[in-house]
């Protein structure tokens, strides 16, 4: 009625619906946002203002605390590429989600047996690799590290202290060229190839 006298007859319709109107003053169009799940799984829905016009204003929030005001915030990166490198070594990192929203589901996977796995830290790879005899006789071994992804870092040692790392060590040289025997016996060292020691013999 513009073309009226009348006052205070204005009508305030809400645009999300127009159903929702007010006479002579602004209409209350927001409910609370948040009621119909506008954000994605594992955020937090706030509508701090429900009222007057207020939609659109809700606030979607990650557990990591990125925001996003009015649609689903988008928390996630590829956490496999985070550095320091989130599994250990000998491990292969995945994160299935990473397009998600869902944080602490990489999970670390083993190189040595894909069946060994993690999810959100390191696995534990190794075992004690000595179990397996992988040094052969007459030499000693040890595994100092049998956790985190450690394959290949034991030691195999001889009797007079050569070491190897991840494999048998070479031991002996052939005794017989210190000429132990002395001048009028012949030296014969018959493992001079292999890990034995102290096995050569003097002959007349």
């Amino acid at each position: 009625d513009k073309a009226a006298n009348k006052l205070h007859d204005f009508e305030c319709a809400c645009n999300s619906d127009m159903s929702v109107k007010k006479t002579d003053g602004p209409a209350t169009c927001d409910k609370d946002e948040c009621t119909t799940n506008p954000c994605a799984m594992g955020q937090t829905c706030n509508d701090p203002v429900k009222t007057v016009g207020s939609i659109g204003d809700y606030t979607c929030e990650c557990t990591n605390g990125v925001k996003a005001t009015g649609s689903a915030a988008t928390c996630e990166t590829d956490e496999c590429a985070a550095m320091p490198a989130p599994c250990g070594s000998g491990q292969s990192c995945n994160d299935p989600d990473k397009a998600s929203n869902k944080l602490h589901d990489f999970e670390c996977v083993c190189d040595s047996d894909k069946t060994i796995k993690k999810v959100d830290g390191p696995a534990t790879c190794d075992k004690d690799e000595c179990s397996s005899d992988p040094c052969g006789k007459d030499q000693t071994c040890n595994d100092p590290k049998k956790t985190v992804g450690s394959l290949g870092d034991y030691t195999c040692e001889c009797s007079n202290g050569v070491k190897a790392t991840g494999s048998a060590a070479t031991c002996e040289m052939d005794e017989c060229s210190s000429n132990p025997c002395g001048k009028k016996q012949t030296c014969t060292d018959p493992n001079k190839a292999s890990n034995k020691l102290h096995d050569f013999e003097c002959a007349d």
